[in-house]
């Protein structure tokens, strides 16, 4: 366990290192910079800001550096945005907005999933698993359109929730269902085609021949074992639902991580796209490790070190 655990480690840090570098070059080929806008400066100025923030150097000796600094602590300032504010800083404010909407997203997806996948198998080709099958697959509609439909159904239309902001424990409704509908709607499927596989094992019939209650086979016996693909999703899922959604957070004006990291882009402040995508990648690395180690605690028959059983 103990040597899975370290190889992983340096996978994982080769795999942020890796990311790091191809998202610098890709960050900086794109046309543009930091200080080009409608009233750009003049050129004196530009060189000089460029000399300021190191610009005006190879990307390569940019990128030695930057990584140098990053190994230090520094993860640099804002160009643009926030002006001279150091990146961690904004990354700590505007992340735990992002995260405990993303927890409570998580939460509800789980908590619902879970149960609607085990219930649809469970009632196998009847009525219910027929129209929980059919909630399940209007899932795959993308986030803007839910949070979309959500804001004008709930909230203009009807007025029955706010729209905008965070004011209010109402305000959380609409944004985490939002961003709750897809993964809750996939770990539907998912427990279900897994709970399917597991409900016709032998000793699943051999326990319902001894007459065992449905919920002690499902809770007890099916369940746990059908599980593991969706511990598999949970890990990426809970890296990124906890970082903020795009898309969800600009719908409904979230000051969170999320909405900024698209801001950063638009305004070409490499110092915050930089430390969001680092942020990101390293929290689903650390996630997907958790999950995998989880696997054992789920199916003690899964050798680590070999993946198998």
């Amino acid at each position: 366990m103990v040597k899975y655990v370290i190889k992983r480690i340096l996978q994982a840090i080769i795999v942020v290192f890796l990311i790091t570098c191809i998202t610098f070059f890709l960050m900086n080929l794109v046309p543009g910079g930091p200080f080009l806008s409608e009233k750009s400066p003049s050129p004196e100025v530009l060189k000089a800001l460029e000399a300021k923030y190191g610009l005006d150097k190879p990307l390569i000796v940019q990128l030695k550096s930057y990584i140098g600094d990053l190994l230090k602590g520094d993860w640099g300032v804002s160009f643009k945005m926030q002006k001279n504010r150091p990146v961690w800083t904004i990354i700590s404010e505007m992340f735990p907005v992002s995260a405990k909407i993303g927890a409570i997203a998580l939460v509800w997806a789980v908590l619902f999933g879970v149960p609607m996948g085990s219930y649809a198998a469970f009632h196998r080709g009847k009525k219910a698993d027929s129209i929980l099958r059919v909630v399940m697959t209007l899932g795959n509609q993308p986030g803007f359109v839910v949070a979309t439909i959500l804001l004008i159904l709930f909230g203009v239309k009807l007025g029955w929730l706010p729209t905008v902001g965070l004011s209010k424990w109402q305000s959380y409704i609409l944004p985490c269902f939002a961003l709750a509908f897809y993964p809750m709607c996939y770990i539907g499927r998912l427990t279900r085609s897994s709970m399917l596989d597991v409900i016709n094992q032998e000793y699943i019939r051999t326990a319902t021949a001894k007459g065992l209650k449905p919920k002690i086979i499902i809770f007890k016996h099916a369940l746990r074992n059908s599980m593991i693909p969706v511990l598999t999703y949970l890990g990426p899922l809970t890296a990124g639902i906890l970082t903020g959604s795009f898309v969800v957070e600009s719908v409904f004006n979230i000051p969170g991580l999320g909405r900024y990291f698209v801001q950063s882009i638009a305004n070409r402040d490499y110092p915050i796209i930089m430390g969001t995508t680092i942020f990101l990648a390293t929290f689903i690395v650390l996630m997907t490790l958790v999950v995998d180690i989880l696997y054992k605690a789920v199916d003690p028959r899964i050798n680590l070190a070999k993946g198998t059983k």
